[in-house]
């Protein structure tokens, strides 16, 4: 399966995390928020302008802005 950018996935699209590019402070920050490989993400929508994102994972809601989004890879289902 091909590895997207959590910002490139559709509304309603599931994918299971493959890794996360971000280091230092914000790398810890978004792995403390559970995005974390092997996890299933499932996106819930977009605003207008296409930031933020808002996903479903491990049965809660959460909120990334796209330049945040754009550190985690997803293999898309």
């Amino acid at each position: 399966m091909p590895y997207i950018q959590l910002r490139q996935m559709q509304v309603n699209q599931t994918g299971i995390i493959a890794g996360i590019k971000a280091r230092g402070e914000l790398g810890t920050r978004l792995r403390d928020m559970g995005l974390v490989p092997g996890k299933e993400i499932r996106i819930l929508g977009k605003a207008p302008l296409y930031d933020p994102v808002s996903l479903r994972i491990m049965g809660f809601t959460l909120t990334l802005r796209n330049n945040e989004a754009d550190h985690i890879l997803v293999e898309v289902n």
